[in-house]
């Protein structure tokens, strides 16, 4: 659940109003996401490698996706690594955030942006233009997730 704007303490009825339906609105917004991640190592065995979302739909992946991903981590990192990736979408859209656990992420993030990155308070930040750069290349191994926070 998404935190508070502002402390709730502090907050107008007016605008604990508006949370509660801000948050009810996320839920069916993000209603589409996976109810938990897989480990690329368990994914590349898998014959129709695939995550069941909390919609009870299934979110597929694309082999060549995965194969690309085994190919720039050894096998420690792709036991490591969690799919989908999550990119956290908020307010500012200028600016998304990749949900990042660690180094793997920031690795398999500046290889696929050709650029350095760092993980900051658990978030990579990126651009707009990076983004569809990211999501051209990992279309099925990200997902957003939308926020009330704002990236900033």
């Amino acid at each position: 659940m998404p935190k508070p704007l502002q402390d709730e303490a502090k907050q107008s009825p007016y605008e604990k109003m508006l949370q509660e339906c801000l948050r009810g609105e996320l839920r069916i917004v993000n209603s589409g996401l996976p109810q938990s991640q897989k480990r690329l190592s368990n994914l590349l065995t898998e014959e129709y490698p695939h995550v069941v979302c909390n919609d009870g739909s299934i979110h597929p992946f694309k082999k060549s996706e995965l194969a690309y991903l085994a190919s720039i981590l050894d096998s420690d990192e792709q036991k490591a690594l969690l799919l989908p990736m999550l990119i956290e979408v908020g307010a500012n859209q200028g600016e998304a955030a990749i949900i990042c656990g660690g180094e793997i992420e920031e690795k398999v993030i500046s290889k696929a942006l050709n650029m350095p990155v760092t993980c900051e308070e658990r978030r990579i930040r990126i651009y707009k233009p990076q983004l569809a750069l990211l999501r051209r290349k990992f279309k099925t191994t990200t997902v957003y997730v939308f926020s009330p926070k704002i990236v900033a």
